[in-house]
């Protein structure tokens, strides 16, 4: 077991867990942040996806030790009223079928909006390649990170 200190959607939270434990379990199990799903175990789904300062990760292959002083976000913390401009392009557009999948895919196209604001379909393509659907949504998933690149 180890003592961990966390900052998670700007919160502090000290911990004691075993140092190979994956953050999606602390996050899940531990904080009760249910938001970051789980999907395949192995990082090929996207599911888990959380910024680790700002960059996409899959929290299901990130053992929590690695972590250290860096800021974690989960779905939770992208916005205070579900307001981030993903979030509400993701409304508008009508993304979700099933929407297991959809949390990792905001926190996916989040990431990739504060590194480039005016994406490509290249850009898109490539930042969200990580994220699978079951249902297929991939359409309107770009159109929703175009939608939130604008800004409406």
């Amino acid at each position: 077991m180890a003592s961990l200190h966390l900052l998670i959607n700007n919160t502090p939270h000290d911990i004691e867990i075993a140092p190979d434990t994956p953050l999606l379990w602390v996050l899940r199990d531990q904080l009760n942040l249910t938001g970051t799903k789980y999907g395949c175990g192995m990082g090929l789904c996207g599911a888990c996806t959380v910024h680790l300062d700002g960059e996409a990760v899959r929290s299901c292959q990130t053992p929590v030790s690695t972590v250290g002083q860096r800021k974690i976000t989960t779905i939770e913390g992208l916005s205070a009223g579900s307001d981030h401009p993903v979030e509400l392009a993701w409304i508008a557009e009508q993304v979700p079928q099933c929407g297991y999948c959809q949390c990792g895919q905001i926190m996916s196209a989040a990431a990739l909006l504060a590194k480039t604001p005016r994406p490509s379909d290249d850009d898109i393509d490539n930042a969200m390649a990580g994220n699978l659907c079951r249902c297929g949504v991939y359409q309107r998933i770009r159109r929703a990170i175009h939608r939130a690149a604008q800004g409406a």
